[in-house]
């Protein structure tokens, strides 16, 4: 078995950012691409509305950004806006050239669809499956290209640096890869690597995100000394599929776009009273209306009606959702759907500039996984594939001038030593730490927080960090135990950013301090800082004497 492999560019994550990278390097670069699973198993794959940009007859880039920027809540940096929503129109033909056809209308023009937050209608689609087609269009690309390989079944652990061999200056240059099929941890030296593993929803309990999302590319940078901003604001999308065994399926926002209404149990509409855009209101409002509602009630579910739509409309515009809701017994043709909110989107991230490089040379991180300043407090529907796009061809062109100027000659990085670790024969404490963990982190950080819920997340995460890392160092690595332990990080850092925002603001949402501060600030975490700096300010912590 081959335990070490090299190139000249190791990208962590195969979903829409990590191929559209991999594919703008490959002509001059070697490039590995990594996958946990196969190489279409990412949150790409599930998008169903579509990507925004400014295509359509009345709609310009000055209110795309305005609109983003609005839906931001004052976070979003204004010239990373500008820049991704000019770049928008440009991201279109390029995916139009690997094969990608958006749905057009009778007159062969674009298709657009309004969704929550837009003032215009501006996003572009294929039905109601646009992720997937997008991930197929860059797949087929990837794998045509002799310059990419691909590495499947391999769970990044950590990133290697030059620092923590002791050698200065400090720089990625490689990472330790646990493969999922021979249970062996291999190594993969690169000059240059790019986190883009997605997003952390899988830190709650109710996700619309895959298994894999766990955090793995922001849990490796904070260990590789990045910084990370904004973790507090984890978008819930409003509407996914309330079944026993629906697992959490998505009700693209798409449907309220084209007229779907929320209505309570008893048939009554009610956004009106908490937004007067009603159901096209931004994410964080439609989904605090949806969760107050069910709380006053004490509703299970609420329901997103669209049947007054023909038939014929609705298949052709959301033929994927028609099916899976009538596999449980649902005709959206004729009845509601039963929904709730669930974890959708991490907006903060490791923080990059507008290259996707980190505070680390040679670490880059892009999609999800990044903190860009695009999306600020909150991000705009839709956004989030261009973001993609955008910022891994930017990331991919700043690597290429790197690489251009002389590969740096990197050390042999030390190959795995587990020579002091045994078997566990409890592996029950891995399942249990998952189970408590997604179960508080819904309860205490959810669409609304309180200090005391966030310092009753916080006691138990810090409990549950010293159980695994016991773990960790005493017996072999598996699956469970890599993501647990960076999803248990993940959480920590979620925390830590909500209990310094002393106000309400996007999707942060406290009852202590309900309203916003005329200055938004971001909240920025740095692994050498003391933990103290952001934990003190709250009124009811004990003093740090005594604790």
């Amino acid at each position: 078995m081959n335990d070490r492999h090299h190139a000249d560019v190791l990208i962590i994550g195969s979903g829409a950012a990590g191929l559209a990278a991999a594919i703008q390097l490959a002509d001059r670069a070697h490039v590995i691409v990594l996958s946990k699973d196969s190489i279409d198993g990412g949150s790409t794959n599930r998008a169903q509305g579509g990507i925004a940009a400014v295509t359509g007859p009345g709609d310009s880039p000055e209110d795309h950004i305005r609109d983003t920027m609005r839906a931001g809540a004052g976070l979003c940096d204004e010239q990373v806006v500008r820049y991704a929503v000019e770049k928008g129109p440009e991201v279109i033909d390029l995916l139009m050239d690997y094969g990608l056809l958006f749905d057009t209308d009778s007159e062969a023009t674009f298709h657009l669809t309004r969704e929550g937050g837009h003032s215009h209608r501006r996003v572009l689609h294929v039905a109601d499956h646009t992720g997937r087609a997008i991930e197929g269009a860059l797949t087929q690309r990837a794998l045509e290209h002799a310059g990419i390989e691909f590495l499947i079944g391999r769970l990044a652990i950590d990133v290697v640096t030059t620092g923590k061999l002791g050698i200065l200056p400090d720089r990625a240059i490689g990472a330790y890869v646990y493969n999922r099929e021979t249970d062996d941890v291999e190594l993969i030296q690169a000059s240059n690597i790019v986190l883009a593993t997605g997003g952390a929803s899988k830190v709650y309990l109710y996700t619309s995100n895959p298994d894999g999302a766990t955090g793995d590319g922001v849990a490796m940078a904070w260990r590789a000394g990045c910084r990370v901003a904004n973790m507090e604001f984890n978008q819930f999308h409003p509407t996914c599929l309330y079944h026993p065994h629906a697992k959490s399926f998505l009700i693209s926002e798409a449907v309220r776009g084209e007229g779907g209404r929320l209505l309570l149990p008893n048939g009554d509409s009610f956004m009106h009273r908490f937004d007067p855009r009603g159901e096209l209101a931004s994410r964080d409002v439609v989904a605090r209306a949806i969760d107050h509602e069910m709380k006053r009630l004490g509703a299970d579910c609420l329901y997103l009606d669209v049947s007054h739509r023909s038939a014929d409309f609705i298949e052709s515009h959301f033929p994927t959702i028609r099916a899976r809701c009538e596999r449980f017994g649902i005709d959206m043709t004729r009845e509601p759907v039963p929904v709730v909110p669930a974890a959708h989107y991490t907006c903060g991230g490791v923080l990059v500039d507008r290259h996707g490089a980190t505070d680390v040379p040679g670490l880059y991180a892009i999609g999800e996984t990044a903190c860009t300043g695009l999306h600020g407090a909150n991000r705009l529907a839709s956004n989030s594939l261009l973001e993609c796009m955008v910022f891994a061809h930017s990331a991919a062109d700043h690597i290429l001038g790197d690489l251009t100027s002389g590969k740096p000659r990197l050390p042999d990085a030390p190959a795995w030593d587990a020579s002091r670790v045994t078997d566990s024969d409890e592996d029950v404490v891995l399942s249990h730490n998952w189970d408590e963990l997604r179960r508080f982190m819904w309860d205490y950080v959810g669409i609304v927080r309180t200090n005391k819920r966030l310092e009753r997340a916080y006691r138990r995460i810090e409990l549950l960090k010293k159980e695994v890392h016991e773990y960790y160092a005493n017996h072999h690595i598996s699956n469970d135990l890599i993501e647990l332990r960076n999803v248990i990080l993940v959480a920590e850092l979620m925390v830590r950013c909500a209990m310094s925002r002393r106000e309400s603001r996007g999707l942060h949402y406290t009852l202590d301090y309900p309203h916003t501060l005329k200055r938004a600030l971001p909240s920025v975490l740095s692994p050498s800082a003391d933990p103290w700096d952001v934990l003190q300010p709250l009124a009811d912590r004990r003093s740090r004497a005594k604790s």
